[in-house]
């Protein structure tokens, strides 16, 4: 496995492999591995000829006051775990390879990241259709692979790369979990052993409201399904519960599914968000 940190030496190792016929995929992170990005790996090797992996902690997907400086980061561990699932190459830019002095151009998708975390992040979305679009612009990729956890980022993503008309196709990965339902995040590693035990909590609640989507409640009902379960630990405070049409992620119009339930909860230092998608069957 090989390490690039420039952009140019990246596009090299990505031309090198075109010039063979080989298919690329890229999975977009921000490092601090665990087995949900191991998850977006193995999927990756298993499809594609040659995987890349970004690593870089993106700071303009950060809102004012939250964590990128004490984000977790841990090269050579993230280094030994890429290479363990067959990736060809990491690609780890320090931010003034992928933001000059003077960075004059961002891009925006509208409507979708205005709900859920758009409405407690000011910038994040921005932040992070930007940096996709540097990656996809930097490698190129056939395929590029995330998470279903972070299910309004994918329509995002998916969304922009439909709009702006570019070559490659995205591909959704499910959610890893805990053996007590708590999805992965590299967060999670902020909670103490009190605040772990009370976690799963989050995922429990949205079990509820899915289980009350499946019997045709509408979306006022599954929310406070999920709400009365959340009461049920004080630890967790939440940040918001939404029930939302899957696609456009604005209120449902009918009762029932499909529905996306998601939900987002601070936890002592960190902040957890999970959903559930519920489809008709």
């Amino acid at each position: 496995m090989r390490v690039a940190t420039s952009v140019s030496e990246t596009r090299t190792f990505v031309k090198s492999a075109r010039s063979n016929a080989k298919g690329v995929g890229l999975v977009p992170t921000m490092g601090a591995f665990h087995q949900g990005h191991l998850a977006l790996m193995r999927r990756a090797t298993s499809e594609q000829d040659v995987v890349v992996v970004s690593l870089f902690v993106n700071p303009t997907q950060f809102a004012p006051g939250e964590d990128y400086r004490g984000y977790p980061r841990n090269f050579e561990a993230d280094a030994r775990l890429a290479e363990s699932e067959g990736v060809d190459l990491i690609f780890a830019p320090p931010p003034e390879e992928m933001y000059g002095e003077v960075d004059l151009t961002s891009v925006r998708v509208s409507k979708l990241t205005e709900p859920l975390c758009g409405t407690h992040r000011e910038g994040h979305f921005d932040g992070v259709t930007t940096v996709c679009a540097k990656l996809f612009n930097i490698v190129q990729p056939d395929y590029a692979y995330f998470g279903e956890k972070d299910y309004q980022q994918l329509q995002v993503i998916r969304q922009m790369v439909a709009d702006l008309k570019m070559p490659l196709s995205i591909v959704p990965v499910a959610t890893v979990r805990e053996e007590d339902g708590l999805a992965l995040s590299s967060r999670n590693r902020y909670l103490n052993d009190e605040q772990r035990a009370a976690a799963p909590t989050l995922y429990r609640a949205l079990q509820k409201g899915a289980q009350a989507v499946r019997q045709g409640a509408s979306a006022i009902a599954a929310e406070g399904a999920v709400r009365t379960e959340l009461d049920t630990q004080p630890l967790l405070v939440p940040q918001y519960v939404s029930a939302l049409d899957p696609v456009t992620l604005t209120p449902p119009a009918a009762d029932g599914p499909p529905m996306l339930l998601a939900a987002a909860a601070h936890l002592g230092k960190a902040r957890l968000i999970d959903n559930i998608l519920v489809e008709e069957v």
